[in-house]
């Protein structure tokens, strides 16, 4: 394998995104599919290189010496997020299209919001993942406040 496939910067640093999950083969499968990613370790972690970035995947456990009195475990309530995948794609609907053909769930069809176009899908796990395609802040045009944002 070339050094590139790896997370392993030559100077700086990279960003990773780890996610512990129910079924590695069954989730490494997924990114590698819908997002065209690539293997690039199978498991103990699962490594998968997608676009500029990598996903790293592993069962849950328990502590160890390095985080104690932490626990690993995919979400339990879908209901309930506090931190999601942002993925930028150059054509939504083209890849809303495919990644649907390949048996991709998204919660709804894509939706103008003048910033953006973006919809929400869920991986095996259950983890929210944002699919966008930047058009209006490309021209300093920007979403929409919610309501009761206070802001």
């Amino acid at each position: 394998m070339l050094r590139e496939d790896w997370p392993t910067p030559e100077e700086g640093l990279v960003i990773t995104h780890f996610l512990t999950v129910r079924d590695v083969a069954r989730s490494r499968e997924f990114y590698a599919d819908i997002f065209g990613g690539r293997v690039v370790l199978e498991e103990n972690p699962a490594i998968v290189k997608v676009a500029n970035s990598w996903i790293i995947m592993n069962p849950g456990g328990g502590p160890t010496p390095d985080k104690p009195d932490v626990v690993l475990e995919p979400p339990d309530r879908p209901t309930t997020v506090s931190a999601f995948m942002n993925v930028r794609v150059a054509d939504i609907a083209a890849f809303h299209s495919a990644a649907s053909r390949k048996g991709a769930e998204f919660l709804t069809e894509p939706i103008d919001r003048k910033a953006e176009i973006r919809c929400y899908m869920r991986d095996p796990d259950g983890y929210l993942i944002e699919v966008g395609q930047a058009t209006g802040m490309l021209e300093g045009i920007f979403a929409d406040r919610p309501a009761d944002s206070g802001r």
